[in-house]
């Protein structure tokens, strides 16, 4: 007879073998370069991640970008920017665009750079090097000029805040041609130019007479240009009921620190702010955003403006989808987890982990969806007991608590066989750089070998794996019943929906971007 330890019967269908390794150096499978590109940009912020550097991200993108077609790079930037709320990884797919194909360049720029944030963005990816050309070139040039020409008076002075490079400085580089004596005006006071001030927008000439008397109604500018003036308590009141959503939730301990919270009905005006969800939804809010406001929210900052917070996160995750029978979550809290979740870069790291962004999705489908087991997991599956009752926030926290030690993501699974649970979802949530679990490349993951056991007491079950690090290997390649989606936003929510309904193919979540119109 031959030897059954090799030629043993095997049940459930041929599992294939790795054919790669991870970041952390353990085998694992390749995502196709499409699917790969995906995962970057939806997570990808040219910053240091745990495992990856910066510039190994960026040699790595650049080379996934010459392997795909130029519509599939086009959808995945407009696909990011609008789903994803990505800022520099799609204005540099945009820049991509401008060596690889003119006219696709100029329909995806027009629904990616969508603000003056996201032109300046362009103008110094453009001009670094770094898509191959140290120029804007003059389909880039025109675009540029378009958008300064065409841009309301609102947005084009919200531009004039940043530097490297400034709106000025795109102004001197590409010279708009200004329609009228108003823009004309309006683009020589931003570079620093005599104008007349009678032709400025209304909220300049505020601006100007505010700054010379100092004193006066506050001026609906921008913070950032009133910040070095003397402004009283009611000053900066009237800069928090005039700022956007974002401008407030990064400012709380700042309007504290200038007495604003002490004014007389200030904190409840400016808790509705914080809680209106039609604000949220314009803001392209992302819930660890919230989380990390919320953090900071401590001494001065009112309880009123947490519960606020807590309330607009609510708003944020409105659309997490039900998605029937029984669900498993497994939640990785290792180490690497412990990373920001826009990665390591001085003076701009986020407070905000990988972990405190897995956990708050876990936390948010685990209030739609009772039926649910919680698994965290690091080298082994951890106890926790979290309540459907509290809110996303405070489970979001304890889940946090646990983080530390090895990625190893097949015990999650070890965990729910172990327990003879047989769930007809199981979402992970991690970075998928698992290594405690490691088998010898070529043979299947153990991942795949617990979700084989799995599968034989529910053959229906799904698995999806969320990735929120910017790698492009994967522990369960993707089938029908198996599905990689890369992001840490809302938008991971409806494809996760369209998955469970059967919405799309083995490909999955890389139809979705291809099923984007430039």
């Amino acid at each position: 007879m031959a030897n059954k330890s090799v030629f043993a019967s095997m049940r459930g269908r041929l599992l294939p073998g790795t054919e790669t390794r991870n970041a952390a150096g353990a085998p694992a499978y390749a995502f196709d370069a499409p699917h790969a590109l995906a995962q970057m940009a939806a997570t990808g912020t040219f910053n240091d991640a745990f495992y990856t550097r910066a510039n190994t991200q960026l040699r790595e993108l650049q080379s996934l970008l010459w392997q795909c077609d130029p519509v599939f790079v086009a959808q995945t930037a407009i696909y990011v920017r609008t789903k994803g709320h990505m800022k520099d990884m799609p204005a540099f797919l945009v820049a991509h665009l401008s060596l690889r194909d003119p006219v696709l360049f100029a329909r995806t720029f027009d629904q990616v750079i969508d603000n003056g944030r996201m032109l300046r963005t362009f103008v110094q990816i453009m001009r670094s090097g770094a898509v191959g050309r140290k120029s804007l070139g003059t389909r880039p040039k025109r675009k540029v000029q378009a958008w300064l020409t065409g841009a309301s008076d609102k947005a084009l002075l919200h531009a004039a805040v940043g530097q490297a490079p400034s709106i000025a400085d795109v102004i001197k580089m590409v010279h708009p041609k200004a329609h009228d004596e108003a823009r004309d005006a309006f683009f020589a006071w931003l570079i620093g130019k005599p104008a007349d001030t009678g032709l400025l927008p209304d909220a300049v000439q505020d601006y100007v007479r505010f700054k010379q008397a100092g004193q006066g109604k506050v001026p609906d500018v921008p913070f950032q240009m009133l910040t070095a003036l003397e402004l009283s308590a009611h000053d900066w009141a009237t800069i928090a009921l005039q700022g956007g959503w974002h401008m407030v939730r990064m400012n709380l301990q700042t309007f504290a620190r200038h007495g604003v919270f002490e004014l007389d009905g200030m904190a409840d005006k400016i808790a509705e702010k914080l809680r209106d969800p039609d604000a949220i939804a314009r803001a392209r809010v992302m819930p660890h955003q919230i989380l990390m406001a919320h953090t900071m929210a401590k001494g001065q900052v009112p309880a009123v403006i947490r519960e606020a917070l807590e309330q607009a996160m609510e708003a944020a995750l409105s659309n997490v989808p039900e998605l029937g029978g029984s669900v498993a979550l497994c939640v990785d809290v290792s180490g690497s987890m412990a990373s920001p979740v826009t990665g390591y870069r001085r003076g701009a790291t986020s407070a905000v982990r990988c972990v405190d962004a897995a956990a708050l999705m876990a936390s948010a489908l685990m209030r739609t969806n009772r039926d649910c087991t919680v698994v965290p997991f690091n080298r082994e599956a951890r106890d926790l007991t979290l309540s459907p009752r509290d809110t996303v926030m405070t489970n979001a926290k304890l889940l946090a608590r646990l983080c530390g030690g090895g990625t190893n993501c097949s015990a999650a699974l070890e965990h729910l066989n172990t327990l003879k649970l047989a769930p007809d979802l199981v979402v992970f949530v991690s970075d998928n750089q698992s290594w405690v679990d490691a088998r010898p490349q070529g043979r299947p993951s153990q991942l795949m070998q617990q979700w084989e056991t799995l599968k034989q007491r529910n053959p229906k079950a799904r698995m999806a794996c969320i990735d929120i690090a910017p790698y492009t290997t994967t522990q369960a390649p993707d089938r029908d019943d198996i599905v990689n989606i890369g992001g840490f936003t809302d938008a991971v929510f409806s494809t996760l929906k369209d998955f469970v309904d059967g919405r799309y193919g083995a490909a999955h979540w890389v139809e979705e971007i291809r099923a984007i119109q430039v």
